[in-house]
């Protein structure tokens, strides 16, 4: 074999090796390429589904605390529409007919007598509930309470309404003190319709 054709054998087996080195990194790009683009999908798939997953928390936020703001408002418009009615309330018992007053007022004394020996504090300018408003409670009194109700020298800044007093103890049966355990009941339901919504 001459020099040349040596020279011309190896160059041959060089470029077949050649040949079969960038074939065998084709192969291994293809394959890597492969399992690259496998795993972009993946990640891919997963980054659409933290998306998908935090627009879905962040639309469930958006959702509650517009609910909860309608409900503040909605409450905010209960309590404006309760100020009116319990100043309306205030009013219409304040100026009130002396007949129905005084009938309002035995109905609460009747309630509120624990004893029938207390003596009825009244409002500085009270003039409907007297001596004789207070002797008719007495005498409506049931057997378990002595009718023995006074009204009390002493006079208040009530409004309407009385207090009962017996030693220390007293009861304020008071227009104010009546109107606002009506309020706070109303108030309490009020809040658990907020929070149950």
């Amino acid at each position: 074999m001459e020099a040349e054709q040596v020279v011309q054998k190896i160059l041959a087996d060089a470029q077949a090796e050649a040949e079969r080195i960038a074939a065998e990194a084709d192969l291994k790009e293809a394959d890597e390429q492969a399992k690259l683009s496998e795993q972009l999908a993946q990640y891919r798939k997963q980054t659409e589904s933290l998306a998908k997953k935090a627009g879905e928390d962040e639309e469930s936020h958006i959702l509650a605390a517009a609910r909860m703001d309608m409900a503040r408002q909605l409450l905010a418009e209960k309590r404006k529409i309760l100020d009116e009615v319990f100043e309306r309330a205030r009013r219409q018992i304040t100026e009130m007919p002396d007949e129905p007053y005084r009938h309002l007022c035995t109905k609460l004394m009747l309630q509120a007598v624990e004893t029938g020996d207390e003596e009825v504090i009244v409002d500085k300018n009270e003039r409907r509930i007297n001596h004789d408003l207070v002797h008719q409670v007495n005498q409506q009194l049931g057997p378990n309470r002595k009718g023995a109700l006074k009204l009390a020298d002493e006079r208040h800044d009530l409004g309407a309404g009385f207090i009962l007093r017996r030693g220390k103890v007293k009861t304020n049966v008071s227009l104010e003190v009546l109107l606002d355990q009506a309020r706070k009941e109303l108030e309490i339901e009020l809040a658990r319709q907020l929070f149950e919504d």
